[in-house]
């Protein structure tokens, strides 16, 4: 099974730029490479910051960037999103019974459980008791099948200062939700960070990977979040019995492609010392 993973896509209403770029170009460009290469995918899957200010004409102004694609679209809402707006434009996600965006959806994979981690006001995570009683009742109705989770907050500190700071705040009680169940998820997929990171936490394996419109930069020292324009992403996810492989992919990469194997420098014999 294939499905793909965007993140951050912070949009704005159309005509205007977010520092200084157009988030609507770039998405463009992601959603034509997707369908030219990725038309197989079974799923893609936003994991949050839809938009930068919530406003209604930037989520109509994602409706139509995301409208071309070729397989659905799972949109998981994060601190930058207004919930109840998201909610008039994407009718369809899935809500829990306290009007959360959270649902489970079936794939070819097992299910894949995504979870609404904000609360209006912040931009840290927050996950309440509301909320984990919810993912503990969804777990257990699962029994023992492997599942995947999708979040916008990672609920882990990654080592960037400013932006841990921002994470989710409760970790101790997301934690204990998760523990008992950690044995048969198969991955956690985040965003929030707009970096590429992959790792583990609880022996679960996790990742997420560069934004659309703009990155924040590595820095391990500072408590300021810092920019910066590096390639965005999308990543490729292939799962099978025995592996998940993710694949990050730099589609806007313009630098030059070249055949290895039809170069100079291919020819082991000219690198190799003679008798």
């Amino acid at each position: 099974m294939k499905f793909l993973q965007l993140t951050d896509t912070h949009f704005v209403p159309p005509g205007e730029k977010l520092y200084g770029r157009d988030p609507r170009r770039t998405l463009n460009a992601a959603v034509a490479d997707i369908n030219a290469h990725h038309g197989d995918a079974e799923l893609l899957v936003v994991t949050g910051d839809l938009t930068h200010w919530g406003e209604p004409d930037a989520f109509a102004n994602l409706a139509q960037a995301l409208a071309p694609l070729s397989m659905p679209v799972e949109l998981l809402i994060g601190n930058h999103d207004a919930r109840d707006v998201f909610a008039r434009y994407f009718p369809g996600q899935g809500r829990d019974d306290n009007g959360f965006v959270q649902s489970v959806r079936e794939t070819s994979a097992g299910p894949f459980i995504f979870l609404d981690t904000v609360l209006a006001g912040t931009h840290a995570g927050h996950y309440c008791e509301t909320r984990c009683a919810w993912l503990a009742e969804t777990l257990a109705s699962l029994g023992d099948r492997e599942v995947f989770l999708f979040m916008h907050h990672p609920p882990f500190d990654t080592g960037i200062p400013a932006s841990d700071n921002i994470g989710l705040q409760q970790k101790n009680a997301f934690r204990q939700v998760i523990e008992p169940h950690r044995h048969r998820i198969r991955h956690l997929f985040y965003g929030h960070v707009h970096r590429p990171i992959c790792g583990s936490w609880l022996g679960i394996p996790t990742s997420t990977l560069r934004a659309i419109n703009h990155q924040v930069w590595f820095d391990m020292e500072g408590t300021k979040l810092r920019g910066s324009f590096e390639p965005p992403a999308y990543g490729v996810i292939q799962v099978a019995d025995d592996r998940v492989v993710v694949h990050f992919h730099d589609f806007m990469d313009a630098s030059e492609k070249f055949d290895l194997h039809d170069s100079p420098w291919d020819d082991w014999s000219r690198r190799r010392p003679h008798p």
